[in-house]
């Protein structure tokens, strides 16, 4: 019989998706990961199975973070404007810290070698459009945006344009640029 768990998964999870997202996935190591999670390397493997598997974990993990902080916000009662900046600005990092957004950083380093990181983001993409998508209509129907714009387009749209921020965020540079941006997107609304 095996010694018992000395660590809880679901922390350790986020504490490597901390470590991917500062780091990379090439560039860490299965012994970074053990250290930081503070187990050893056959307890790593024992309960994720593999690096990638973690990886995903990861993904996962960060990618229903974002949906639930993305969902609760536009559930609230009140103007839509600023909390739309509040989440575009968030999804970027724009403030938080410089290491962009960890699915889009993923997607950019594996998306093209690996269907599974490329399904989580994809999947993380659409519902975060289908919650952009929902509070466009909101906006439309309380008169803070025009009618005119199709909702599901506007949506898509502001996805691509926090994943271009994401990247320039992570590039360096000034809050306030960053904030001037997110203003003139939401402003075209």
């Amino acid at each position: 019989m095996g010694r018992p768990m000395q660590f809880e998964a679901g922390e350790a999870v986020n504490r490597a998706m901390d470590l991917f997202w500062r780091q990379g996935y090439a560039g860490t190591t299965p012994q970074e990961l053990a250290t930081e999670l503070g187990i050893g390397k056959g307890s790593l493997y024992n309960t994720f199975e593999s690096k990638h598997a973690l990886f995903l974990r990861a993904l996962r993990r960060y990618s229903e973070a974002r949906v639930e902080y993305l969902t609760g916000m536009f559930v609230a009662p009140g103007p839509i404007r600023p909390r739309l900046k509040q989440a575009l600005m968030a999804l970027a990092g724009v403030g938080e810290h410089q290491r962009g957004c960890v699915m889009v950083n993923a997607a950019a380093e594996l998306g093209a070698a690996d269907a599974e990181v490329n399904q989580i983001a994809n999947e993380m993409f659409s519902q975060i459009e289908a919650v952009f998508r929902q509070a466009i209509v909101q906006g439309q129907a309380s008169g803070e945006f025009r009618t005119g714009q199709v909702p599901e387009t506007v949506a898509s749209q502001l996805v691509a344009s926090v994943i271009g921020l994401s990247v320039l965020v992570k590039t360096g540079g000034p809050a306030e640029r960053f904030s001037n941006i997110i203003d003139g997107l939401i402003d075209g609304l």
